[in-house]
């Protein structure tokens, strides 16, 4: 893919992503947990290379069958490739759905309506939101959105833009196995020891990148300094 077409693809995911939000029903990312928990049953054990295996299971068929119809769909017909190629990132991302989430918190706090602020916070955060103040809560929102730019929008972008389809799949699937197995508890401290490790290595430049165009777009000495400080 010319850096052109890989330029009109990423807009197209984007657009598509702007314009029709989340899919409601029949995420693929729905049958994928299920996939997960089902390998998750059938192989765990308190050992990490079951969780080593079970990664490779889930991810890796599904990110080559991704590039592989890219690649023949693209060789068949460069517009079908890349509106194939545009709708996989569409799914990969969640740049609307993050505006969504996000702006319910802010207008409560600008309305003065803490009760209603905590409620909403609650659905992006996995704190007890109960008994923050205003500026816990806004501190909160704000956490998760800048968390959730690099791993639901940039990090995305960026193994697309590296590795097409098949980078986009790759990444949104880890990421998601790190949502599922990536816990320090009794059950996936091994198990899921590869899931967490795996997902910090795909997010590690992603993040930077994501920090420095945050830095930017904003207050930049202030990012800088506060990205120095607080990670």
């Amino acid at each position: 893919m010319s850096a052109q077409a890989l330029a009109w693809t990423m807009l197209g995911g984007a657009l598509l992503d702007a314009a029709l939000g989340e899919p409601r029903r029949a995420h693929p990312l729905v049958g994928f947990g299920r996939m997960a928990r089902a390998l998750e049953t059938a192989l765990h054990a308190d050992r990490r290379v079951r969780g080593v295996a079970a990664w490779l299971l889930a991810v890796l068929p599904l990110s080559a069958a991704a590039g592989a119809l890219h690649w023949a769909l693209w060789q068949w017909s460069p517009w079908l490739g890349g509106a194939y190629a545009a709708a996989v990132l569409y799914l990969a991302i969640g740049l609307r759905s993050l505006r969504e989430h996000a702006m319910p918190v802010a207008d409560a706090l600008q309305a003065g309506e803490l009760e209603r602020a905590r409620a909403a916070v609650g659905r992006i955060v996995s704190r007890d939101t109960q008994a923050l103040d205003a500026e816990r809560v806004a501190a909160a929102a704000t956490e998760s959105v800048l968390e959730n730019g690099s791993d639901a929008v940039f990090a995305a972008l960026f193994w697309f833009a590296l590795l097409g389809p098949a980078g986009a799949v790759l990444y949104r699937l880890s990421n998601t196995l790190d949502a599922m197995w990536g816990y320090r508890t009794a059950r996936f401290e091994r198990f899921g020891w590869a899931a967490a490790r795996i997902d910090d290595a795909l997010n590690w430049l992603p993040a930077r990148l994501t920090a420095l165009t945050y830095a930017a777009l904003g207050r930049g000495r202030r990012a800088l300094r506060c990205w120095r400080a607080q990670a």
